[in-house]
């Protein structure tokens, strides 16, 4: 099962056994475990070490993060999002508005929510998120994603989701 798991998605993932012996300790690993644990075990230990390996999971995963909506594709490693093959020039709060709303494709996203992912430090209003959008709708539809990002009245936008 765990060679199963390993081959489809790439799941975080903790072996708690009674099986102390270090065989059954190395097959486990060398099947695709990301951790052994042997009972007993102590519930902190095992709260660290999920902890770590979420860490270490999500760091990979934002590291090589690709997102790709039809003919839309951002690249968070290497900062870069095209449209039909065609790099976008975005400033860096569009392509950060771009990717929060890329990671959500279908969800209407506030435009709170969107002002914390893309300017933290800033003491901007939210409306200052409205002549961004603008902007950022404006180079995608210059690059033929017109319709790309909608506008969710009182809430805040939405990137449709593309087949």
């Amino acid at each position: 099962m765990l060679k199963q798991i390993r081959f489809k998605e790439m799941t975080p993932i903790i072996l708690l056994t009674a099986r102390v012996e270090e065989i059954d300790q190395l097959l486990g690993l060398g099947l695709g475990a990301d951790d052994y644990i042997t009972k007993p075990f102590s519930p902190r230990v095992l709260l660290a070490r999920i902890k770590a390996i979420l860490r270490r999971f999500q760091h990979n995963s934002e590291n090589s993060q690709l997102i790709r909506i039809g003919d839309l594709e951002i690249d968070s490693y290497q900062v870069l999002a095209s449209a039909k093959g065609q790099a976008l020039n975005l400033t860096p709060t569009e392509f950060k508005l771009l990717q929060h709303l890329a990671s959500y494709p279908g969800r209407a996203i506030s435009r709170s929510e969107l002002l914390e992912a893309s300017m933290p430090e800033s003491e901007a209003l939210e409306r200052a998120i409205d002549s961004h959008m603008k902007n950022l709708r404006q180079k995608l539809d210059e690059a033929g994603l017109a319709n790309l990002i909608n506008t969710v009245w009182g809430v805040g936008y939405r990137l449709e989701m593309l087949s």
